[in-house]
């Protein structure tokens, strides 16, 4: 059996079809030339290929997520829709640390 050609954009190898909405996970870790390294998380709301957010929800999400995280822990670099429209990634500098992230998600304000 031909193995698969690893595709550049990680979410692309991901077979959707294991994955249960909802969920959190690393996605990877970018190093930079001078060692900081930026960790990207895949927050993920709905299930890939089955459903997805109207874009008025996702959009007033990002607002408010990009918003309050920052709110609960610290170097939050980019909070972004996913273009699926499924979820997010959330992208932190020098912070590797997945219950700070779970944490943060979980404050009520």
């Amino acid at each position: 059996m031909p193995t698969r050609k690893k595709m550049n954009v990680e979410s692309f190898n991901l077979d959707h079809t294991k994955v249960k909405a909802p969920y959190v996970r690393l996605v990877g870790i970018t190093e930079g030339t001078h060692g900081d390294k930026i960790y990207k998380y895949d927050v993920r709301f709905c299930q890939p290929n089955k459903e997805h957010m109207e874009m008025p929800a996702l959009h007033s999400l990002e607002h408010l997520m990009a918003e309050h995280i920052r709110n609960h822990i610290d170097n939050i670099f980019d909070v972004g829709p996913m273009g699926c429209q499924t979820g997010f990634y959330v992208s932190i500098v020098n912070n590797g640390s997945y219950e700070d992230i779970i944490d943060a998600l979980e404050k009520k304000r």
